[in-house]
């Protein structure tokens, strides 16, 4: 076989390998624009790592709800906790990346900048870790996810996906246990109780909170205030030209 037809051989090879990536990843996301998750890759992960140690009574607490089930509190309280931008950035937070980068670089204490798409992109489809391969592949979901669903799906997605304690996932699964109430009667309080335990939902309790986790929920309720309550959902539908700094509660800027 001569170079030219190796080389030939090569490409269509590397053609059709790509073409496969692509169709193994878009079709899932554009799928999951209407139809429910059943699961998600950390949710697995869970249950795998459980069934490794011999933990046969492991199950996933999940129930879906679809938005308009779930309390508004709920929702600006996981904006408000995790993601202050959301309704205006394109999926990357850039401004909150530098400033990490630069809280980073002066030795304080290491601070991330993931959005909530972000977030969807890791715990819907990936898996947890720190190498740049996987955070290729968490940028790459991140701009399918903003390419092909809508802010409020995203939304709707995180709040049932994300982790509430060692086998709880969502806010209906958090509501309930935590509760004994549905997600829809979900109050302000209840919420940033919730929001507070993001950080490491396995760490932190709901039920038996650490001082650092009654001050986040405190520091989050400050925060849903300044972001305007309720009114920020009816944000999640307008223009790319609004001025995301508008938004920012100025305690938020750090």
């Amino acid at each position: 076989m001569t170079g030219r037809a190796l080389r030939r051989r090569l490409l269509r090879w590397l053609g059709a390998a790509t073409a496969a990536l692509l169709l193994l990843t878009i079709l899932p996301v554009l799928l999951m624009r209407w139809v429910h998750p059943w699961t998600s890759a950390f949710m697995l992960t869970a249950r795998v790592e459980a069934l490794l140690a011999r933990d046969f009574s492991y199950r996933n607490d999940y129930q879906w709800r679809d938005l308009e089930e779930i309390s508004p509190h709920a929702a600006v309280a996981m904006i408000a906790s995790e993601d202050q931008q959301f309704a205006f950035h394109s999926g990357f937070d850039f401004k909150s990346i530098r400033e990490a980068l630069r809280s980073n670089a002066r030795g304080h204490k290491v601070r991330g900048a993931s959005t909530i798409t972000q977030q969807v992109a890791k715990n819907m489809f990936l898996w947890s870790g720190r190498s740049y391969f996987r955070k290729g592949l968490e940028a790459w979901f991140t701009v399918l996810i903003e390419w092909l669903w809508p802010k409020e799906r995203t939304l709707e997605v995180y709040l049932n996906i994300a982790q509430f304690g060692r086998n709880v996932w969502g806010v209906e699964a958090a509501a309930q246990r935590f509760y004994y109430k549905s997600a829809r009667r979900l109050t302000r309080r209840e919420s940033a109780m919730l929001s507070a335990v993001l950080p490491n939902p396995v760490l932190y309790r709901v039920d038996a909170p650490s001082r650092t986790v009654l001050s986040h929920r405190d520091w989050t309720l400050a925060q849903m205030r300044a972001l305007g309550g309720q009114d920020y959902l009816d944000q999640l539908d307008t223009n790319d030209d609004a001025d995301p700094d508008a938004a920012r509660p100025a305690s938020a800027r750090r």
